[in-house]
């Protein structure tokens, strides 16, 4: 009698990628579509209990800075315990300390998805978490909560916030190459290729494709991918989303890109600027909001086709752009990219073409219409840099006339037209902001400063014309090792 192979033994789920964004797409509808917390659990839950080849759900979320964390569960214990579901918050850069570490997770159940067992391993699935206290509430440093708040209270009044965004990356040479950076070598670059020049079966073709299939299946909806516009970078585009969806992608975007390239022998990297002389990678967010279902960022009759309500919250986003600056650009390599000698979208004004516009105004229609923020960085937190976007976009569109006519005369009348140049000076308006303490709270807004002082003092102020170890080993989304940040 011959023996079973490990495979034959194990037999956990794993599906075609074409069953695979069936089954997914079938989940993202239902939550789309607005059903309750309670139904989508129970969905869930039956699945699990039914489909004896899932072994393990994961659960994802979010530091401050917005680098991904995952835990696996097992599948009996997580449908046992997921109401207890606890972990040392003190292992997460910036969430609590020794003395007050436990803390829960609470699993989104609209946010499910079956995983391509070739890049993720079989019998998985995943969902994201909310960070929880001890009581069930919200933990405040973490922001998809907070995000999710803000959300709800936008639900009260029949609306909702959608959004897409174009994320650039590099492909390197080599796997982790970013944590053994060296000034003198730098990256080695996989092609020389840039702007939609990637020849088929080409290695950066591969890459490419090997990504869009694995998003595909994931239920991302996929639009066009192709190289950028330096060589060995990439970016690839799927649909629109609700807000909390797209920012959950976003992550999912970066982990499936890095997991594909190190499966490859390669890099996915993030950094906004990790080769000098060529142009860096943003996060070009595409924002939209809805009422009633209705666009109400649209307006036919606008020569920009835009509307009023529109109008008033691009200019909330640009009065405030200098507060919260820290967070859509995080990292002193976020600085970089801001150079105006590569089409940088520094310059607090909107257009419908300058592209050094932070905030951008693309021909739409009354399903597309939207604004695009061109200065958000691809290592940014997405569900922080988007809780202070709603933020200051609401702040102009709920004030009175006056107030609002005055905010426009201080946009036209402030001294500083771009957005800051370091870190350094992003760090220090954010700490001196009114803005910031009221929509973090006192508590986390001086928890984030404290976060982002210890990332400044390790960089000089001036960041000369050399990309510098310490500004890429110690990126929050490259480091992994606690003790590295105290040094």
């Amino acid at each position: 009698m011959n023996a079973a192979s490990p495979d034959e033994l194990r037999k956990f789920l794993e599906l075609p990628y074409s069953e695979l964004e069936k089954r997914n797409l079938e989940i993202k509808q239902l939550a789309t579509e607005g059903k309750t917390e309670k139904f989508m659990q129970q969905k869930i839950e039956k699945y699990l209990s039914t489909e004896e080849h899932v072994k393990a759900i994961t659960i994802a979320f979010s530091d401050m800075e917005g680098k991904l964390h995952m835990l696996d569960y097992d599948k009996k214990f997580f449908l046992s315990s997921h109401e207890n579901l606890t972990f040392d918050g003190s292992s997460v850069k910036g969430f609590t300390e020794l003395n007050m570490s436990d803390l829960r997770l609470k699993p989104d159940w609209n946010s499910f998805r079956i995983l391509p067992s070739d890049v993720f391993g079989a019998g998985k699935v995943l969902m994201f978490g909310f960070v929880c206290n001890h009581d069930g509430t919200y933990f405040p440093s973490d922001f998809r909560g907070r995000l999710a708040q803000y959300l709800s209270k936008l639900k009260t009044k029949k609306m909702a916030a959608f959004m897409a965004p174009e994320i650039e990356g590099f492909l390197f040479r080599g796997t982790d190459v970013e944590q053994s950076y060296q000034e003198e070598k730098g990256f080695e670059l996989v092609t020389k290729g840039g702007y939609f020049n990637a020849l088929p079966k080409d290695e950066m073709r591969q890459f490419i494709d090997k990504v869009a299939e694995v998003q595909r299946a994931l239920g991302f909806e996929n639009e066009k991918d192709h190289g950028e516009v330096a060589p060995s970078q990439f970016e690839i585009n799927y649909r629109y989303a609700e807000l909390m969806t797209a920012c959950d992608q976003l992550l999912l975007y970066k982990l499936t890109a890095r997991q594909v390239a190190k499966l490859m022998g390669f890099t996915a990297c993030f950094i906004p600027k990790p080769v000098t002389g060529i142009n860096g990678s943003g996060m070009h967010t595409n924002l939209s909001i809805t009422k009633n279902g209705k666009n109400i960022f649209y307006d036919g009759k606008s020569p920009e086709r835009i509307s009023a309500f529109a109008k008033k919250f691009i200019t909330g986003v640009l009065h405030y752009a200098p507060d919260y600056c820290l967070s859509i650009c995080s990292s002193v390599n976020a600085y970089r990219r801001l150079d105006p000698n590569f089409e940088a979208p520094n310059e607090m004004k909107h257009s419908a073409c300058d592209r050094g516009s932070m905030v951008r105004i693309p021909l739409g229609n009354s399903k597309s219409a939207r604004i695009e923020i061109r200065s958000v960085s691809p290592d940014a937190n997405p569900y922080l840099s988007l809780y202070c976007i709603l933020h200051a976009g609401f702040s102009a569109v709920e004030i009175s006339e006056k107030e609002y006519e005055n905010m426009q005369k201080k946009n036209c009348q402030r001294k500083i037209k771009k957005l800051w140049p370091t870190l350094h000076d992003a760090l220090n308006a954010f700490g001196q902001s009114d803005f910031m303490q009221k929509i973090l709270g006192k508590g986390q807004h001086k928890k984030y400063f404290q976060l982002k002082q210890e990332v400044a003092r390790r960089s000089p102020r001036e960041l000369g014309e050399k990309i510098k170890r310490g500004e890429v080993i110690y990126h929050h989304e490259v480091t992994n090792q606690i003790l590295w940040n105290d040094f």
